[in-house]
């Protein structure tokens, strides 16, 4: 009688379960609505951010035409992009303050300014450049940054990440920038390159492209010292950085599965243009964002990545604090306003 029972049970108790999962198979299962097309604006600066981007950029070119003409046989379940490609980031900044970008590529310290100014209303997606800086010599003197001692540098950027990264490499390695050696700093970098093809220097800090554009045109100058490998071989933790991703913090909340997608696209258009320098450069050069013949040859000295996450804010906030300890308002700090200063965790998009 137990075992009768015992298997009346059993039998019960598998009806049941079967009862219970045919009904959980007539519903629907929980989904996400899948986020509509987005039309993201981007900015970036005529120079290595953008020679960066130039495959994403080509390659989002024909959808998005389509679509902006209503074909009706295109796709539309990824990003579509309006890319402005400016001369500088004073163009870019009003811009994105106003809400008029989506997302642009800018200096480092400048997104922190912005972070700042907006009182946290800038996230920072991820770095798009390391050190573009070279020191270029008409010479042989220059071997180490030791060898500047008592030399005449001719650079650009006074105020910004020229002078910034200069002054602590040389203060790092005993070199008092301001006793040490002469900074004669120029406007422009072109009128660096002036004064080399003149003669009238012989030493020049200099990014690329214009290392290379220099070197097309003044025989036999050659790259001295790769600021970026000074920095690192200093193992503070930190990295020199030349520019950044940023977005505007209401557009990455509103669509994040566009900002995802924006970001994985952007990564393998920044492969792509590391593996493939030739076809790279001659996209740059219908883009006109540099001449191709130029881009070619300093694309492999153009430091461009796509670093995101934990990785992103290591070494954006060790060299964010090491302009901070420069100088703070090269971040954006406001002695009168306790509330600036190096930006904080939300700063960091996916970090």
């Amino acid at each position: 009688m137990n075992v009768w029972k015992k298997s009346l049970a059993l039998c019960l108790t598998l009806m049941m379960l079967a009862s219970l999962a045919a009904c959980g198979g007539d519903q629907e299962p929980d989904e996400t609505p899948a986020e509509e097309p987005v039309t993201l604006r981007v900015a970036a600066l005529k120079g290595p951010t953008a020679m960066g981007m130039v495959k994403l950029m080509d390659d989002s070119k024909p959808v998005t035409e389509a679509v902006e003409e209503e074909h009706e046989d295109v796709g539309t379940s990824g990003n579509l992009y309006d890319f402005t490609l400016a001369a500088s980031a004073d163009e870019v900044t009003p811009l994105l303050i106003q809400g008029e970008l989506d997302m642009a590529c800018v200096p480092a310290n400048l997104a922190s300014v912005l972070y700042n100014r907006t009182k946290g209303e800038i996230v920072t997606l991820a770095v798009n450049t390391l050190g573009v800086l070279y020191m270029v010599e008409n010479g042989n003197a220059v071997q180490s940054l030791a060898d500047l001692k008592g030399k005449t540098i001719v650079a650009a950027g006074k105020g910004s990440t020229p002078e910034y990264a200069l002054r602590y490499l040389l203060s790092e390695n005993g070199i008092d920038p301001d006793a040490d050696v002469v900074i004669d700093w120029k406007s422009e970098h072109s009128e660096c390159v002036a004064a080399l093809a003149t003669g009238a220097a012989t030493i020049a800090l200099l990014p690329q492209p214009f290392v290379t554009v220099a070197q097309g045109k003044i025989e036999g100058l050659r790259m001295a010292l790769d600021l970026t490998k000074e920095w690192d071989a200093l193992d503070n933790g930190s990295a020199l950085l030349t520019g950044v991703v940023v977005a505007r913090k209401e557009f990455v909340e509103d669509y994040p599965a566009a900002v995802s997608d924006f970001l994985e696209q952007y990564s393998a258009s920044v492969d792509w243009v590391n593996a493939n320098t030739a076809d790279a450069a001659a996209l740059i050069g219908e883009y006109e964002i540099v001449d191709a013949a130029v881009a070619e040859k300093a694309l492999p000295y153009c430091n461009i990545v796509c670093i995101t996450g934990s990785e992103m804010k290591e070494k954006l906030s060790g060299y964010l604090q090491v302009l901070f300890d420069a100088d703070p308002a090269s971040v954006g700090a406001d002695p009168t306003d306790e509330s600036s200063g190096l930006p904080a965790d939300d700063f960091y998009y996916g970090a």
